[in-house]
C-alpha cells in the first residue's frame, strides 16, 4: 500500500512539473510572437516612409527636368535670335553708317569741345603742380647744409639767419635762435635723435628725427617756418643748426613803407638797416 501511495505522489509531482514547463514554453512563444508582430509593424512603417521619400524625390527630379528643358528652350531661342540679328547686320550695313555719322555729329557738338578744353586745362594744372613739386624738392635739397662750410655758404646768401649748435644729451634746454632745443636721445648707428623743443612757450617732442631731415616749426614772430637740421650724430651728441627768417613782419612792413615813400622816414630806414646789419647771420660753434 505504501508503495502505491509513493508511486502516485511521484507521478502527481511529475505531471505538475511538466505542466509548469509547458507554461513557460507557451509564455516564451507568446513573447516571440508579440515581438515578431511589433517588428513586422515597424518594418512596414519604415517601408512606407522610404516609399514616400522616394516618391518626393522622383517628383523633385521631374520638376528639375522640366525646368532644365524650359531653360534649354529659352537658350536655343536666344541663340537663334542672336544669329538672326548678326545675319541682319551682315546683310544690311546701312545702320552702321548712320551710327558713325551720329558719332561724328556728337564730336562736333560744342559741349564736346568744352569737355576737351577742361581736360586740357586740368592736364596743364597737373603738369604745373608736378613742376612746382620738383622745383621745391630741388630747392629744399639745395638749402640743407651737410657741414660747417656749406652752412657758411648759405649764411653768405643773406636770406636767413643761421644758428649752429652742438648739443649733448640733457634735460636742459638750450636757446637756438627763436626756439629752445634739448637732446633726449641720439642713435649713432641709425643716425637719428629724439628732441625736446620749446616754441612760443609750448613744449614739443620730436621723436626719430633723421639726419639731414628738416624739421619745420612755425612761430608767432614770422610767417616763414623755422628750420632745424641735424647733420652729425654721435653717441649722446648731435651737431646741427637752426635757420630762421631774417626779417620780422614789422621790418617787412617798414621796408614796404619806405618803397612807397622813399623821401620820408630816412631815420627809420637807417635804423632798420643798422639792426639788420648788426644781427649775426651765423652763430658758429666757436661762439658757443
Amino acid at each position: 500500500m505504501e508503495k502505491e501511495k509513493n508511486y502516485q505522489s511521484v507521478s502527481h509531482s511529475e505531471s505538475h512539473s511538466q505542466l509548469g514547463m509547458w507554461g513557460v514554453v507557451l509564455i516564451i512563444v507568446a513573447c516571440l510572437a508579440i515581438g515578431g508582430v511589433a517588428f513586422i509593424a515597424h518594418e512596414r512603417g519604415e517601408l512606407k516612409k522610404i516609399s514616400a521619400q522616394n516618391a518626393a524625390m522622383s517628383t523633385a527630379l521631374d520638376q528639375a527636368r522640366s525646368q532644365l528643358q524650359d531653360v534649354t528652350a529659352k537658350l536655343s531661342q536666344l541663340s537663334q535670335a542672336q544669329q538672326a540679328a548678326q545675319a541682319a547686320r551682315v546683310s544690311n550695313p546701312a545702320p552702321v553708317q548712320q551710327r558713325s555719322k551720329g558719332v561724328a555729329v556728337r564730336r562736333d557738338d560744342p559741349r564736346w569741345k568744352q569737355v576737351q578744353d577742361k581736360l586740357a586745362e586740368q592736364q596743364k594744372a597737373i603738369d604745373s603742380t608736378q613742376s612746382d613739386l620738383a622745383n621745391a624738392k630741388t630747392e629744399l635739397s639745395g638749402s640743407i647744409a651737410r657741414n660747417h662750410e656749406q652752412l657758411v655758404a648759405l649764411a653768405r646768401k643773406g636770406e636767413r639767419n643761421y644758428y649752429e649748435f652742438d648739443l649733448n644729451r640733457s634735460k636742459q634746454f638750450t636757446r637756438e635762435g627763436p626756439i629752445s632745443v634739448s637732446l633726449r636721445k641720439a642713435s649713432a648707428k641709425q643716425d637719428y635723435a629724439d628732441l625736446g623743443l620749446i616754441v612760443d612757450d609750448a613744449h614739443l617732442v620730436k621723436k626719430h628725427v633723421n639726419m639731414f631731415e628738416p624739421v619745420m616749426l612755425y612761430t608767432s614772430e614770422s610767417r616763414q617756418p623755422v628750420e632745424l637740421v641735424i647733420n652729425q650724430v654721435s653717441k649722446d651728441h648731435i651737431h646741427g643748426y637752426v635757420s630762421a627768417a631774417k626779417y620780422k613782419p614789422g621790418d617787412l612792413q617798414a621796408i614796404d613803407g619806405l618803397t612807397d615813400n622813399p623821401a620820408g622816414d630816412s631815420a627809420s630806414a637807417s635804423e632798420t638797416a643798422n639792426s639788420s646789419s648788426n644781427t649775426p647771420q651765423l652763430r658758429s660753434r666757436a661762439q658757443r
